[in-house]
C-alpha cells in the first residue's frame, strides 16, 4: 500500500509521538475537568463541539507528523502538501476554538505577554505566516529544510507558530481580545488567500520537478534519515529513489500537491468566512431584539 509495507512499525507510527499526543489530550481534559472545577468553578465547561475538534485536532497532527502521513510526506509531494494543509491551515483553527476561553486566559494573564502585543499585530500575523510559507517553497530553501534536522524542526515549530498568530486573527477564542470586526474578519480571510496563491502557482504550473528532494536520491535518503532507524543510505540498495514509490511522475505528483493545497485553504476559508457571516448574522438580529428605550419616558 503506497510502499508502506517496506517500513518498520516504529518507523510508520513513531510510538513515543503518540505517547506524547495522548498525554497532551489527557492534559487537555484534565484542565477542562478538575483543573476548571478547582480554579475557575464558574467558568462554562467545554461544549461537545470543543472536545470533538480538539481530539480531532491531536490525532490529525500526529497522523502529519509521526504517522503514515509523515512518512508518505517524504515519498510523494503531494502527501507533503497533504500534510502542510493539515498542519498550518485545519489544525490552527480546531484548536483554538476547541480549548474554552478561560484556558487561554489563564495561559496568557501574565504581564509578560504584553510584550509581545507588536507582534500580534493582524498585519505583522497577516504578512509573517504568508512571507514564512512562501519562502519556504522557493526550491533551494524547502531542500535546505528538508535535510538539515535543526534547521527543519525549528522552521517547522516556528511556521506552526505563525499560523497561530494568524488563525488568531480570525478564530478569536477570547471574544473581548478580537482585534478585527466581523466586517475585517471576512476581509482578512480574502487576503490570506490571495497572499497565498502565488506560492500554489508557483507549483501548481512547474513544468518540471522543482525540489531534488522527490527527482534526486541521494538528496531523498538524506531526508529519509529523519523517518527511518539505521543508516537510510541502505535505502538506496533496495529501491531506485522516491520515484519507486510515487503514483504518478514527478511533475505531476508536484502540480497535484499544489493544487490539493489551494483547495484545502478555499475550503478552510470557506467554512471560516461562513462561520464569522453566522456569528455577525446573529449578533446583529441578537442587537435588533433588544428593547428600545424610550427617552421620553417618565417625563411629564
Amino acid at each position: 500500500m503506497l510502499g508502506l509495507q517496506y517500513f518498520r512499525f516504529e518507523e510508520l507510527w513513531t510510538p513515543m509521538f503518540l505517547f506524547g499526543m495522548a498525554a497532551v489530550v489527557i492534559l487537555y481534559f484534565y484542565l477542562i475537568g478538575p483543573w476548571r472545577e478547582k480554579h475557575v468553578p464558574g467558568a462554562p465547561a467545554a461544549t461537545t463541539l470543543q472536545k470533538v475538534m480538539f481530539v480531532s485536532a491531536a490525532v490529525m497532527f500526529y497522523l502529519a507528523h509521526g504517522g503514515p502521513l509523515n512518512l508518505l510526506g517524504h515519498l510523494m509531494f503531494t502527501f507533503h502538501m497533504v500534510n502542510m494543509s493539515i498542519s498550518y491551515l485545519i489544525i490552527p483553527p480546531m484548536v483554538l476554538l476547541g480549548v474554552p476561553a478561560f484556558i487561554w486566559r489563564k495561559m496568557f494573564s501574565a504581564h509578560f505577554w504584553k510584550k509581545f502585543n507588536l507582534w500580534m499585530h493582524p498585519i505583522i500575523t497577516l504578512v509573517l505566516f504568508n512571507m514564512l510559507f512562501s519562502i519556504y517553497h522557493v526550491p533551494l530553501v524547502h531542500d535546505y529544510v528538508m535535510t538539515h534536522f535543526t534547521v527543519h524542526r525549528l522552521y517547522y515549530a516556528i511556521l506552526l507558530i505563525t499560523s497561530f498568530m494568524m488563525w488568531w486573527q480570525i478564530a478569536c477564542p477570547v471574544p473581548e481580545w478580537s482585534r478585527l470586526t466581523d466586517l475585517k474578519r471576512m476581509a482578512y480571510v480574502f487576503a490570506n488567500g490571495i497572499l497565498l496563491t502565488p506560492a500554489c502557482a508557483l507549483i501548481i504550473f512547474a513544468k518540471q520537478s522543482m525540489y531534488a528532494i522527490y527527482s534526486d536520491p541521494n538528496v531523498w535518503v538524506t531526508a529519509m534519515g529523519y523517518c527511518v532507524s539505521g543508516d537510510p543510505s541502505r535505502l538506496l540498495e533496495s529501491f531506485s529513489g522516491p520515484q519507486f514509490f510515487n503514483l504518478m511522475d514527478v511533475a505531476e505528483d508536484q502540480q497535484l500537491g499544489g493544487i490539493v493545497m489551494k483547495l484545502v485553504q478555499e475550503l478552510m476559508y470557506g467554512i471560516i468566512l461562513a462561520y464569522i457571516f453566522k456569528q455577525w448574522f446573529k449578533r446583529e438580529h441578537t442587537e435588533d431584539d433588544l428593547p428600545k428605550t424610550n427617552p421620553n419616558a417618565g417625563t411629564a
